[in-house]
């Protein structure tokens, strides 16, 4: 690891973000100053069974933790902020952010109790903030969230330009464009390295601005004459604000449901990024005294997240809200990778309850955030930067981009592929991958922070795939003696109600394996144990094909 403690030379390396979706965190280090921007999760993919959520592990930060001079944020999204609840724990260092950005974050911390500990400095674009020795320009890109930047990074080394999450809407909601003069003058004055969003680099042409949403919810509202619910990401604030004033504009009120959706809309009403009036809000006491024309409902739970608002509502088991025939449903939203089949179903529960279901497939009810490759192909030439890394991407996609950036001009010898844990160094107009760091994931469940590994998710997907048999079996101690059991009991293996025939084999196998121990085998636990799990492992094996987890229980007596 010497590499990344040179003097002379800047080091980039990601912890999370390249070769995957989400997880985004990107370390700048040179000398004894370390920034750190972004620092997000990632949601657990359907083998990461019973995991909350995915964060980066930062082993390799930990162990220089007083050289971490600060962390700089792109914007608030979960995959850029939502490991900081507990980085934050460890690394108590400045955090720089525009004002949605930290609003969002600081009420995450609320949740952990960390808000009064933490030092969060509010930045507008264009501000600049010195973070050990490297000096940070914030300049505003247009994204799926206000207040997202790009960070001009300038470093000893020369400058670099990561771009966080972006796209060149020429026609914003908030009309606050791509800052692509402040792009042009890095560009122009010279810049080391481009990091740059590769997310939607398999597209062509050019992303849809976030106006087309509005003319589409402008379609779709006048004609409906039951409720409108419109589910979409609580963080999308501009995409609230359009459907609100698709649903104010038909003289529709409007009701806020699920927790993160109202404690974002708060925030990004008291911050003044949201124009909502409280007259045309409701509270959801009102609903059963208003005719369904006039109710609009938007909602979190877009991605079928199995206890969201809006699942419960297709599943006709939420409290207040029932759907009924005549009803819209739109969903605001892209599908996040992974969740296509779980969305699937929320549609035909949808439709099963008589919703009129609008998603992006069939309306142009959501577009995305990030750029298309026209785009992509324009900021490298505004940028023109020596190096050029893809980065926040599945490895097909970083691949891609720099296919992408070959074809406007930067040699291939410039482009550099990275993925989680290799060091880029920078040194003397010069850059090479030098070494790899250790990095991988940290799985969060409940109030669990790591202590659920691979060894623990393979015994989770065993028990889902095949059960569990629990033998239950008394010894006595000194003779050696079975004076109880072996009692079986399956759970996700065989009912036991309709399958009493194959358990009592099972149970003769067991009383077999023990007839072969001799006194003193049948003494020691694990001696019992091994020959429990051997016997029925081949039992269960040849008789019916499955390897259900055994656990056996001695007791001593």
């Amino acid at each position: 690891m010497e590499g990344l403690e040179s003097h002379s030379a800047l080091q980039i390396v990601a912890l999370g973000g390249l070769g995957e979706i989400g997880m985004n965190m990107t370390v700048y280090q040179h000398g004894e100053d370390i920034l750190i921007v972004d620092c997000g999760m990632m949601f657990p993919t359907p083998e990461m069974l019973g995991i909350d959520y995915v964060i980066p592990d930062i082993s390799w930060l930990r162990e220089r933790s007083d050289q971490v001079r600060g962390i700089c944020l792109t914007h608030g999204h979960e995959d850029h902020i939502g490991a900081l609840p507990f980085v934050l724990q460890e690394l108590n260092v400045p955090v720089y952010g525009t004002a949605l950005t930290l609003g969002l974050l600081n009420a995450k911390l609320e949740e952990y109790k960390l808000d009064d500990a933490a030092t969060l400095v509010t930045v507008k674009p264009r501000d600049t903030v010195a973070v050990g020795c490297f000096r940070v320009e914030f300049l505003r890109v247009a994204h799926s969230i206000v207040d997202g930047c790009a960070l001009a990074i300038t470093s000893p080394e020369g400058v670099i330009i990561h771009t966080g999450d972006f796209k060149i809407d020429q026609t914003p909601v908030d009309g606050q464009l791509t800052d692509l003069a402040s792009l042009s003058r890095y560009g122009e004055a010279g810049v080391l390295a481009l990091l740059s969003d590769s997310t939607n680099v398999e597209r062509e042409g050019y992303t849809l601005s976030e106006k087309y949403v509005a003319g589409a919810l402008g379609e779709i509202f006048p004609p409906c004459s039951g409720r409108i619910i419109v589910a979409t990401f609580s963080s999308s604030i501009h995409r609230v604000q359009q459907v609100a004033d698709a649903a104010i504009n038909s003289g529709r009120k409007i009701l806020l449901n699920g927790r993160s959706m109202l404690k974002n809309v708060q925030i990004a009403r008291d911050l003044g990024y949201l124009t909502i009036a409280d007259e045309h809000l409701m509270d959801i006491r009102e609903l059963p005294h208003l005719p369904p024309e006039q109710i609009c409902i938007i909602s979190t739970g877009s991605q079928g997240e199995p206890m969201s608002a809006l699942t419960r509502i297709a599943m006709d088991d939420h409290k207040q809200i029932k759907l009924e025939k005549g009803d819209t449903v739109i969903l605001s939203s892209r599908v996040i990778p992974g969740n296509e089949r779980t969305i699937s179903e929320l549609i035909n529960h949808l439709y099963r309850r008589g919703a009129e279901v609008f998603h992006e497939k069939v309306s142009e009810v959501h577009v995305s955030g990030h750029a298309s490759q026209e785009e992509l192909k324009l900021m490298i030439n505004i940028v023109q930067p020596r190096f050029f890394i893809p980065i926040h991407g599945e490895y097909r996609h970083l691949i891609n981009h720099v296919k992408l950036a070959r074809k406007v001009g930067i040699p291939e010898e410039r482009c550099i592929l990275a993925v989680n844990g290799e060091v880029v160094s920078f040194y003397s107009d010069t850059a090479a991958i030098v070494e790899r760091i250790e990095s991988g994931r940290v799985f969060v469940d409940g109030k669990g922070v790591g202590d659920v590994g691979r060894i623990v998710l393979r015994d989770r997907k065993h028990l889902s795939e095949d059960g569990m048999i629990v033998v239950i079996i008394g010894i006595n101690k000194s003779s050696g003696e079975v004076i109880y059991g072996p009692d079986i009991v399956s759970r996700g293996f065989v009912f036991e109600d309709e399958n009493q025939e194959y358990l009592t084999e099972a149970r003769g196998v067991v009383i077999a394996a023990l007839d072969e121990l001799n006194k003193e085998m049948r003494c020691e636990n694990e001696e019992v144990e091994t020959a429990v799990r051997q016997a029925l492992r081949r039992f269960c094996k040849k008789t019916i094909e499955r390897r259900p987890v055994i656990l056996p229980v001695i007791m001593e007596m």
